[in-house]
């Protein structure tokens, strides 16, 4: 979907401006644990609507690939996450008083449910919880706590590292992290989540990492961190998704308004893509949700949004235009255009065989030779992963 009809989408419901703090009635808000606001019934989400991961499942479901939420832990008993899909073990938190942790794995990876028309964007993806802060903390917790979640991440072998609560500084410690994220291949993906103006967040502020902005139903900003490092932006504001203290049922919060929500789609789709295209490294992925995005209305990059919002069906079934690489191999967001998404399966009920998942595998693969060379010359250049070259 391009970038108008993320306006068309709005209509004329008004969308409420919900704080950050009240985003999951989180331990600190109610006096206790999060819980449910019920099981919902109501019609899909338009953030749901925008993202559209059904029309991929035919191509990939995010099947083999771990995905680590890194915030509050995630309560592994709503019903809406599969027997073993929450992954345990050493350093895990498969509970979460606070919420917001479930909430974006729930995005991530809900399963289908006849219950509900709620459900997650890469259903076949594992859910790694980890726990770095609790609820007491809105603003995010120690980085060097941080960094040893993202650790503990990549020795369980994630390839996606969401971070949902991102701290509100840097240190050595979580910069290491990130390096060595960027060295296993793993994608980090970390939510622009700074509350007072011309703050930045960690990891997100930093180099290799994928930093996501968020957006409400008319397509605007509603974040309040801004900066070039914004690579893509995705539905924030208003949205649905799973909620602790469900005690085995299948049950939501709703609405809810947060950056990490925006973040948590983009790791959904991220996982999608890494699925269709096993042989791509991290900065494949990243390069191909960035190149793929809908344009904000400039056509540029915007501070707030980055390269636009992030286009999940283009992501994973694009063929990238050589000319998306500019003079030297810099990107080149001018050509973004020209970029051809694969026609939409004909029956979404119906497996694809593996010749159609491959999506004209040739280009793809010449496609895939430009993203290297183009993170190798952008690297040369101290390219961020999650922006074009400056």
């Amino acid at each position: 979907m391009r970038w108008p009809a993320v306006f068309a989408v709005a209509g004329l419901v008004a969308v409420s401006s919900l704080s950050s703090a009240g985003f999951a009635g989180s331990a600190s808000a109610v006096g206790a644990c999060a819980n449910p606001s019920g099981t919902y019934t109501g019609d899909v989400s338009w953030g749901q609507r925008l993202v559209d991961p059904q029309r991929l499942w035919p191509l990939t479901r995010g099947d083999g690939q771990v995905v680590a939420v890194i915030g509050t832990g995630v309560d592994a008993q709503n019903g809406q996450f599969a027997p073993g899909q929450v992954l345990t073990g050493p350093g895990t938190a498969p509970s979460d008083c606070d919420g917001r942790g479930t909430i974006a794995a729930g995005i991530v990876a809900a399963q289908p449910s006849g219950e509900t028309t709620f459900v997650g964007v890469a259903p076949g993806a594992k859910l790694l919880p980890l726990q770095y802060v609790d609820a007491s903390s809105h603003d995010g917790g120690d980085p060097s706590a941080l960094a040893g979640a993202m650790n503990t991440a990549l020795d369980r072998g994630a390839g996606v590292l969401l971070i949902a609560v991102p701290a509100p500084f840097d240190s050595p410690a979580l910069a290491a992290a990130v390096a060595r994220a960027h060295s296993r291949g793993a994608v980090v993906v970390s939510a622009a989540a700074a509350t007072q103006q011309g703050a930045h967040t960690s990891p997100t502020a930093s180099s290799g990492v994928l930093a996501v902005g968020s957006t409400n139903q008319a397509g605007a900003p509603v974040q309040t961190e801004a900066g070039d490092y914004l690579g893509v932006a995705a539905p924030g504001a208003d949205l649905v998704s799973t909620s602790a203290g469900a005690g085995g049922a299948v049950a939501h919060r709703w609405p809810v308004t947060d950056p990490g929500l925006a973040a948590a789609y983009v790791a959904g789709v991220a996982a999608l893509v890494a699925a269709a295209h096993p042989d791509f490294t991290g900065d494949q992925v990243v390069t191909r949700l960035t190149l793929t995005a809908s344009r904000p209305p400039s056509g540029g990059h915007d501070p707030r949004l980055g390269w636009g919002v992030v286009d999940a069906y283009a992501a994973v079934s694009s063929t990238l235009p050589a000319s998306a690489a500019g003079p030297g191999g810099s990107i080149a967001p001018v050509a973004l255009p020209a970029v051809v998404p694969a026609p939409a399966p004909a029956d979404a009920g119906v497996d694809i065989p593996a010749a159609a998942i491959a999506l004209g595998g040739v280009v793809l693969a010449a496609a895939a030779g430009l993203a290297v060379a183009t993170v190798r010359r952008g690297r040369r250049r101290s390219w961020r992963a999650s922006r074009f070259g400056s």
